[in-house]
């Protein structure tokens, strides 16, 4: 019998959803902080079969954890010994920010869904930027083999007005560029305002290009660099994001974000309506967001990786990613249902598979 959804059933779901994520965070934290986890890590780790090259990194496994669980980069450590083969944390911004007024995240259960409006709450990229080093540094030594890889996901100071955007996606770049395996320039967010306007190849490519320049010159090595867009744009915009993504010779394509959309739900429609706005991940986001990758991997050369994220529940949804095209995959939501196994459960039955 799983533990977990009892829990989950019992237990969180009577808590706030924000107030129940803390929780379940911290005791994973507190667990590696007892050398719990270490003593447990080859019980979760990924098998060797599953490692893979992607970007020029090693990574351990092709699934790792999407940007939005370890906004601050505390758990790193924690989350890499639970299985994750790569952990992106952020979004970071140049400046700290409270994010939005709670509440601000709220569960749609019969979706196996989540609604958030965070707004990139953090404490900024100069604080952020000294827990990543000294993760990265931890992972080094307690690996022998291929180690957990750490991405960093960079966005929009809320307080920052649209035409001063570059410069502080500048600002966080020099200071977390140096520590990062990977850098993601997130411009996909619904919930900072007018960020996705960012998305037009016209906003895009000073910022990718300048954010990219600098990180490489900051770290004095080549830093992979990847943008992640929404799964609301159109067809056409999302190719022309495939032509800037190869004229600017970067390195990769998150896809997806989360969507503003609420369409064929089964939650009650008036509870999704009092919820009001945020972006929408999980289970609904599954079908939308394959179909994003397919025309990206059409659009853009076999070198350029494709890393995808939405709607992600099990090792079929990861394998159904890989065969389409994607070099990794990450997963969010379903970490909130399935809670501390979800990983090694993935890995595991992804093993068979391949």
């Amino acid at each position: 019998m799983r533990i977990y959804p009892l829990v989950f059933k019992h237990v969180f779901t009577k808590m706030d959803p924000e107030q129940a994520h803390h929780f379940a965070f911290n005791a994973i934290k507190i667990a590696q902080r007892a050398g719990l986890t270490k003593v447990a890590r080859k019980f979760f780790a990924p098998a060797p079969k599953l490692n893979r090259t992607v970007m020029g990194i090693d990574f351990p496994s092709p699934f790792g954890l999407a940007a939005g669980f370890d906004k601050g980069a505390t758990g790193i450590l924690a989350l890499s010994d639970i299985g994750f083969g790569h952990v992106e944390i952020g979004t970071v911004t140049g400046q700290a920010q409270p994010g939005n007024p709670q509440p601000r995240l709220f569960r749609l259960v019969d979706d196996r869904a989540v609604i958030n409006r965070m707004g990139f709450n953090n404490e900024g990229a100069e604080r952020v930027a000294a827990r990543v080093a000294g993760a990265r540094q931890e992972l080094k030594s307690d690996y022998a083999g291929t180690r957990p890889v750490i991405g960093v996901n960079i966005g929009k100071t809320k307080v920052v007005e649209l035409e001063d955007a570059v410069a502080d996606y500048l600002s966080s770049t020099r200071q977390l560029a140096i520590h990062a395996d990977y850098l993601v320039v997130n411009v996909s967010s619904p919930n900072t305002p007018g960020l996705r306007l960012l998305q037009s190849v016209d906003s895009l490519r000073p910022l990718l290009s300048e954010v990219g320049q600098l990180a490489d010159k900051v770290a004095g090595r080549h830093i992979p660099l990847l943008v992640k867009i929404a799964p609301d744009l159109s067809d056409e915009d999302v190719a022309d994001v495939a032509r800037l993504a190869i004229e600017l010779e970067l390195d990769g394509i998150i896809a997806t974000n989360t969507t503003i959309g609420r369409e064929n739900l089964n939650s009650d429609a008036a509870k999704v309506e009092e919820i009001g706005a945020g972006g929408l991940s999980g289970a609904p986001l599954k079908q939308r967001s394959l179909e994003v990758l397919r025309q990206l991997r059409s659009l853009v050369p076999a070198e350029m990786a494709l890393i995808s994220v939405g709607g992600v529940e099990n090792a079929t949804d990861v394998k159904e990613r890989l065969d389409a095209g994607a070099d990794l995959v990450q997963g969010y939501t379903a970490f909130l249902y399935e809670g501390p196994f979800w990983a090694r459960s993935i890995n595991k039955d992804l093993e068979r598979m391949l």
